[in-house]
């Protein structure tokens, strides 16, 4: 049995270590609340345009462009959302074993060296630069600071590899941000366009809260399900005969650029959310283990402090029963 003093020890520390993640899953909680407004500031922006232009290619027959057309793979490219620090669960460790399958995917069909890799966080920037893929640059600075103008040139930098034929497929591997407590690792093709998609495209998120226990969230969840058939059922197709002005070509050359900076962006929010959603619950978790431990270290020493002093007192007793 380990002695008072070791017992104290142990109890000093592991308060030491509670204070850090009590302190960190705050922070957490603040960076969290921040990048909900975020995605909750852009995301009817995003979604609309979205819908609109999916719904034009759809009504158009003729408006199709060489964006929305699949083709042969013979290269193909990944952008990969991870965080730069630790500390969030699985966050990193599921994402980077994503990233793994769909490049062995391509593997058995293309060859490990034609998947380009577009790392955004540290964490996959040096995982796939350990495996020796194929990194296109490194984008860490995006994990921290979400910025629309770096979104922006990553898109162009696909999209004219896209539409010179250096590459075939783009795929976006990342986090999609439902609420505190439920992430949803996501792989989602960015080019060619999925006209089909907008059928199915999931828009469900929680922005109002940032609590993460299991009964909160299926309230949530189920409260969210009810909201969105509502919606869905007062919801109004769009009108499906378009009058274009001035030409098609100048409409699709302005709205697919749009689109895709705000799809690029959008994952990089989610992304964004999700870290610090997955970094908020794994601190409670940390702290509440450690409330736990120190529940049951307590014990120990009030068990050892007392065998202790009836010792004392069985020796003093059995000297003056001696004397």
């Amino acid at each position: 049995m380990p002695s008072l003093k070791e017992i104290k020890g142990r109890i000093a520390s592991v308060n030491s270590t509670r204070k850090i993640t009590s302190a960190m899953k705050m922070v957490a909680s603040s960076k969290l609340h921040h990048a909900q407004v975020a995605i909750q500031n852009m995301l009817p922006y995003e979604t609309m345009l979205e819908h609109i232009l999916k719904s034009f290619l759809a009504a158009e027959a003729e408006a199709h462009t060489i964006f929305d057309q699949e083709r042969p793979i013979k290269r193909a490219a990944l952008v990969v959302f991870t965080s730069n620090s630790s500390l969030c669960g699985g966050f990193n460790a599921n994402t980077i074993k994503m990233m793994n399958q769909a490049v062995d995917d391509y593997a058995k069909e293309i060859g490990r060296e034609n998947v380009e890799i577009y790392p955004i966080g540290r964490k996959v920037y040096e995982k796939a630069k350990k495996m020796g893929l194929n990194v296109q640059g490194e984008f860490s600075a995006l994990a921290d600071k979400p910025n629309v103008q770096d979104c922006i040139n990553i898109a162009m930098e696909l999209g004219t590899k896209f539409a010179e034929g250096e590459i075939d497929k783009v795929e976006l591997i990342y986090h999609h941000f439902k609420s505190a407590g439920s992430q949803v690792l996501t792989r989602k093709t960015f080019l060619p366009i999925d006209i089909e998609s907008e059928l199915k495209a999931d828009h469900e998120r929680d922005l109002t809260s940032i609590i993460a226990t299991k009964e909160s969230q299926e309230y949530l969840k189920k409260r969210g399900e009810r909201e969105t058939e509502k919606k869905m059922d007062d919801v109004k197709p769009l009108n499906d005969n378009f009058i274009v002005e001035p030409d098609m070509d100048t409409v699709l050359s302005q709205l697919i650029p749009k689109f895709a900076h705000l799809m690029l962006y959008t994952a990089l929010l989610d992304s964004n959310a999700s870290e610090h959603a997955a970094r908020m619950v794994a601190m409670q978790t940390a702290t509440d283990n450690a409330d736990e431990l120190l529940r049951e270290l307590n014990l120990q020493y009030n068990k050892s402090r007392q065998q202790a002093i009836t010792n004392e007192l069985l020796d003093i007793v059995g000297g003056s029963v001696n004397n």
